[in-house]
């Protein structure tokens, strides 16, 4: 593979444009370029998540998910570019379904927290979410796979599931209705 960044302070960003894969320049505060940049700060708060001891299997799921999310960026960088495939979904569903089997049903609300490890997947997930509402909005105006809103959220829903996997005690907010 040839060197993608063989310089990294260009400087052709310096008039607040930045280039698409394709080569074409837009503002970079164009929702496209918001997607991407959330995209982005996901895969970095995974990165984030993953330097706290973690389970082999969860750290290993992490790992291709960090790679995903290269290929999610992708398409964002790229339009007209398909990389997230429908199997990289059914991939998410299957680690939902191995790691909620364990769980027992919420009947409140989790307070995000914990042990750090649960915060930062509470934090992967409220990121993830956030990325997901940029993508949807893109969507709104510019074409953008429906494979990359599914992907972004199931791995919200996913992260929902590790933080209570990792967790060794789940804090239910108190409710003012259930009498707490």
């Amino acid at each position: 593979m040839a060197n993608r960044l063989s310089v990294i302070a260009t400087r052709t960003g310096d008039d607040g444009t930045t280039a698409l894969g394709n080569g074409t320049r837009v503002d970079k505060h164009a929702p496209r370029v918001q997607a991407m940049g959330d995209v982005d700060e996901l895969n970095s708060v995974i990165g984030l998540w993953r330097t706290e001891p973690l389970p082999e299997a969860i750290d290993t799921l992490l790992g291709q998910i960090q790679n995903d999310l290269f290929n999610v960026g992708a398409e964002l960088c790229l339009p007209d570019y398909t990389a997230v495939q429908p199997a990289h979904i059914s991939q998410l569903d299957q680690a939902l379904k191995e790691f909620n089997a364990s769980l027992p049903p919420l009947k409140e609300f989790i307070l995000p927290g914990g042990t750090r490890a649960t915060a930062l997947a509470h934090l992967a997930r409220t990121v993830c979410r956030r990325a997901e509402r940029s993508v949807v909005a893109l969507s709104h105006n510019e074409t953008v796979s429906e494979q990359v809103r599914q992907y972004l959220n199931r791995l919200s829903d996913l992260c929902f599931v590790l933080a209570r996997v990792l967790n060794t005690k789940e804090e239910m907010w108190r409710n003012p209705g259930n009498g707490h």
